[in-house]
């Protein structure tokens, strides 16, 4: 999957992006009949950032919890005794996990999804604070968020290593780390792996919710695109594998400190975060220390991935809306609105029943809409566009390519062509079946068919603006229904304009102009025109 769809795509947002200099929906100047894939991303990228803040209140109130000794959901805690001593086994419940659901959630007081109770106010103050954050972080733009990300993306790498180092001195780690690294590959025919393999690929990179255009597009033109790509992502799966030793190692230690296999302690999703690895790291000496360093990490994560989804929102936004790069207060007013506007309709996710909302969101904002989103870039690009002329921007840009460079342009080729689009079809059609044959749940409260009627409609709200702007594009244009398609999918005339500055920092405003196709009409004073010179020579 990082081969074949993480890579090409990723090159393909990049370059994008940069060549254009401009956000996730200006940039689609190329081929306006496609404006409907920025805004879908635009609509991901909103939905994502509503409730990925939500993680990140999580982990500041681990964080802020983290600071008491003992550790309230170690055993070691007054209140845990009659858990840790209970010899009932039948529905029993791990203090972290009473810590998890009680004390932070509090979903044992709703019902579901109709029964959402009230705000918890500690989850709604560190929700206010991780908004905060956001809004001071990205206040100066590009300039303030990028120096930002020097600590919060590097920070983590240095927990890692210091995870790493410890875990590989505690009982039972190999234990952990041989799980981690033995393959079952009687799994590789389960179409549900192949389905995860791209999902993880698609939220690392972040690929289809517009960040990477609009980080893109403040690149300088002679950026070397193709080689960025091949670093971050690889860098990016290598980092992913790398951190799996830092979990795989402790949670090896829990497993003999319980006596149970590996695989009764693993978990997935939030429960990995929020259970399983904090159980593990209350059982090492100096808990309080290797909690505050663990939730931090995660503290900084959450901000990167944040960072990459605001900007792309606030990039588009700004392309449409040039007047505002120019006035500071106005931005600054934007910005403003903008994070009280997520933190207004994130406090639902931070009631009794959030945790119902938060895994409807999460299962299918990032779902089939995503998939389709990029699959139509894929073929926008590589047949509307076209593939040829879209290698020739990237060679355009690479002043000095490297042959390496254009040989590497032939395989991504290849890729945007045929397989990258297969494989998306292939897991679009494994996402279909399985949203017809499964229900969705949550633990062991099964999601009503209204509620899961709802969260098919967040993803087709997504996807759907893609036909929605389509249509308008080609009712815009003049001439037979033939005519307009092909006048929706030629260049407007502004698309080449904006590489003439975009090695500068400077704000992207540009003057009027009309936008159109490369075309020209004639009339019939033209030809008329033409005859009466040939009878004057």
């Amino acid at each position: 999957m990082l081969f074949f769809t993480g890579m090409p795509l990723f090159l393909m947002e990049l370059s994008l992006g940069q060549y254009g200099s401009a956000g996730p929906i200006t940039v689609w100047k190329c081929c306006p009949l496609l404006k409907g894939i920025g805004i879908g991303m635009l609509c991901v990228s909103t939905l994502v950032c509503l409730y990925y803040n939500v993680i990140i209140a999580w982990t500041f109130y681990y964080l802020g919890s983290s600071f008491q000794s003992p550790l309230p959901w170690s055993c070691d805690a007054p209140a845990n005794a009659p858990l840790c001593n209970s010899t009932n086994k039948t529905n029993h419940l791990s203090p972290p996990e009473v810590f998890w659901n009680e004390r932070v959630l509090g979903v044992v007081n709703s019902h579901g999804l109709q029964d959402p109770g009230p705000v918890r106010w500690e989850l709604a103050l560190c929700l206010l604070a991780a908004w905060v954050i956001i809004f001071l972080c990205m206040l100066k733009g590009i300039r303030s968020s990028g120096k930002v990300v020097y600590v919060t993306a590097t920070f983590p790498y240095f927990v890692l290593i210091v995870l790493i180092i410890r875990g590989a001195t505690l009982e039972g780690s190999l234990q952990g780390v041989a799980f981690y690294l033995t393959p079952v590959w009687d799994r590789l025919a389960n179409a549900q792996v192949w389905n995860d393999a791209a999902s993880q690929i698609f939220y690392s990179l972040g690929i289809g919710v517009g960040g990477l255009l609009s980080m893109a597009s403040y690149n300088k033109f002679d950026n070397n695109v193709i080689r960025d790509t091949l670093v971050i992502t690889i860098g990016n799966c290598g980092t992913s594998f790398f951190a799996g030793f830092a979990i795989f190692s402790i949670l090896g230690h829990m497993a003999w400190r319980k006596g149970v296999p590996v695989e009764q302690v693993a978990d997935t999703g939030p429960g990995l975060a929020f259970v399983a690895y904090p159980e593990a790291l209350a059982l090492l000496p100096g808990s309080v220390f290797w909690s505050i360093l663990f939730f931090l990490m995660l503290f900084m994560l959450g901000v990167d991935t944040l960072f990459g989804n605001m900007e792309g929102i606030t990039t588009a936004v700004l392309d449409e809306f040039p007047q505002l790069r120019v006035n500071m207060k106005h931005k600054i007013l934007f910005l403003a609105l903008l994070c009280f506007g997520f933190y207004l309709m994130g406090l639902l996710l931070v009631t009794d029943g959030g945790i119902y909302w938060f895994t409807l969101i999460d299962s299918f904002s990032t779902s089939f809409g995503l998939i389709i989103i990029t699959l139509f870039m894929c073929l926008g690009i590589s047949f509307f566009y076209g593939v040829n002329q879209f290698c020739q921007d990237i060679v355009d840009m690479i002043c000095l390519c490297p042959p390496w460079c254009t040989k590497l342009l032939l395989y991504f080729k290849a890729c945007w062509v045929f397989c990258t689009p297969f494989l998306l079809l292939f897991i679009l059609t494994y996402i279909f079946l399985e949203m017809y044959r499964t229900s969705l749940h949550y633990g062991t409260y099964v999601y009503p068919l209204w509620g899961k009627a709802l969260g098919v409609c967040i993803g087709v709200v997504c996807c759907i603006q893609i036909p929605i702007w389509a249509t308008v594009a080609i009712c815009k244009e003049s001439g037979t229904l033939k005519d307009r398609f092909q006048k929706a999918i030629r260049p407007l005339n502004s698309w080449r304009v904006n590489n003439l500055n975009i090695s500068t920092q400077e704000p992207r405003v540009e003057p009027e102009r009309i936008e159109g196709p490369f075309t020209v009409t004639l009339t019939e004073m033209d030809f008329t025109g033409i005859a009466w010179e040939s009878s004057e020579a």
